[in-house]
C-alpha cells in the first residue's frame, strides 16, 4: 500500500471498471490519507478520523466493485451489508453491533489464511511424518525379531537397520510415489453443539460466549477416514497449520486490522433514507 499513490490506485481501478472517474479519484485520496493516518504517532492518530464517502449511483454502474477492488488493493477486511436490514432491532431489523462482529470474522480469516501460507512448509513436513508413521510405525520392530538377537550391539543393529528403511520410504514419499495408496487417517473434530439464542437486542453476544465456553470445556472428537496419500497430507497439514500458528496473535492482528484498515459498504441506504411512497416494495432500488 506504500507504493500505491492516488494516481496509480485509479490506474489500478481502470483496469475492472469503466468511467466513474470522480468516483475513483475520491476513494483513491481517502485510501492514501488512511495509509497516512497510519504513519502518525499514536497520540496524533486518534485526532485524525477516516472519512466515510457516500457513492450515488444507479445499479449496476460500479459502487460495490470500485469498493472491492479497493479493499483487494490495501488487503483490508471488507464487507457489504443492505441497510434495510439494520433498522429497528426487535421488529424487522438487526443489531447494528453485528456488522463489525462480522467484519472481524472476515479479518480473522484473512489473518489466519496468512499465517497459515507462513507456516505451510512446516505443515507439510509434519504431515508427511505423521504418514510416514502410518505407513511405517517407528517402533514397528517384530517382537520376534528383538526375542532372536542376544546383545544389545544387535539390538542397536536392528534398530538402526529398521531407520534406514524408514528413511528409505520417507524419500520414496517425498517422492510422491505413494500418492495413490490409500490409508487411514485420525483428525481432530470440534464437538460444540451449534447454538442459536433467540431474544432481544444484543443476544448475538451471548450465543458467541456460550459456543466459546462449551468449545473449551467438550474434549475434540478423533475422527478416522480413509483416503488416498495425496489427499491425507492435505487434511493432517491443514491440521498440522492450526496447532502452529497463535490464535491470540491472529485475533489480535485482526482486531487492529479491522480497526486501521476495514472497509464497510452499505448498500441501498436510499430505502431507509429517501422518500419513500405507498407503491414502495421490497424490490432492487433504481433511484
Amino acid at each position: 500500500m506504500k507504493e500505491l499513490t492516488p494516481r496509480q490506485i485509479v490506474k489500478e481501478l481502470d483496469r475492472y471498471i469503466v468511467g466513474q472517474q470522480a468516483a475513483k479519484k475520491s476513494v483513491a485520496i481517502a485510501m492514501r490519507n488512511r495509509w497516512r493516518r497510519l504513519q502518525v504517532p499514536d497520540h496524533l492518530r486518534e485526532e485524525i478520523m477516516p472519512n466515510n464517502i457516500i457513492l450515488i449511483g444507479s445499479t449496476g454502474v460500479g459502487k460495490t466493485e470500485i469498493a472491492r477492488r479497493l479493499a483487494m488493493l490495501a488487503n483490508a477486511p471488507f464487507i457489504k451489508v443492505e441497510a434495510s436490514k439494520f433498522t429497528e432491532v426487535g421488529y424487522v431489523g438487526r443489531d447494528v453491533e453485528s456488522i463489525i462482529r462480522d467484519l472481524v470474522e472476515v479479518s480473522v480469516g484473512m489473518v489466519r489464511h496468512a499465517k497459515e501460507a507462513e507456516v505451510e512448509e512446516k505443515a507439510f513436513e509434519l504431515a508427511n511424518e505423521r504418514l510416514l508413521d502410518i505407513l511405517f510405525p517407528v517402533d514397528d520392530i517384530p517382537k520376534h525379531a528383538l526375542a532372536k538377537v542376544g546383545d544389545a550391539d544387535q539390538v542397536e543393529e536392528l534398530h538402526a537397520r529398521h531407520q534406514r528403511t524408514r528413511e528409505k520410504l520417507r524419500e520414496r514419499l517425498e517422492g510422491n510415489e505413494y500418492e495413490d495408496r490409500l490409508v487411514e487417517i485420525k483428525t481432530s473434530t470440534d464437538s460444540t453443539p451449534i447454538l442459536q439464542v433467540m431474544g432481544p437486542f444484543g443476544m448475538d453476544d451471548v450465543t458467541m460466549n456460550l459456543q466459546e465456553m462449551l468449545g473449551n470445556v467438550l474434549p475434540k472428537k478423533r475422527r478416522t477416514q480413509k483416503t488416498t496419500v495425496a489427499e491425507g497430507r492435505k487434511i493432517l497439514a491443514a491440521e498440522e497449520a492450526g496447532k502452529l500458528i497463535d490464535m491470540d496473535e491472529v485475533i489480535r492482528d485482526a482486531l487492529q486490522r479491522v480497526e486501521e484498515m476495514g472497509i464497510v459498504f452499505v448498500d441501498e441506504l436510499d430505502k431507509i433514507a429517501g422518500e419513500r411512497s405507498a407503491a414502495a416494495g421490497p424490490d432492487v432500488s433504481r433511484e
